[in-house]
């Protein structure tokens, strides 16, 4: 019997006694995200976390918090 996940792809390893799966986040840029986009990623953490992890998982938090830096610079 195979796990949805199995179906989907996915492949389990052996750690110990049980099986894990192998998962790994994708890469995200290496984007200067700045000052303001390190506060806004702040405030993201503490304030919105779903929306923060959900960026972070999809590999796209750096070019988020990037494209705040540059709004932030414009306003200037």
């Amino acid at each position: 019997m195979t796990t949805l996940f199995e179906q989907q792809g996915g492949q389990y390893e052996m750690k110990g006694d049980y099986k894990l799966p192998c998962v790994t986040l994708l890469q995200d840029t290496n984007d200067d995200i700045g000052v303001w986009g390190e506060r806004h990623r702040r405030y993201l953490k503490a304030n919105h976390r779903v929306r923060y992890y959900n960026l972070l998982t999809a590999g796209k938090l750096n070019h988020y918090l990037s494209d705040i830096k540059q709004q932030a610079e414009k306003q200037k």
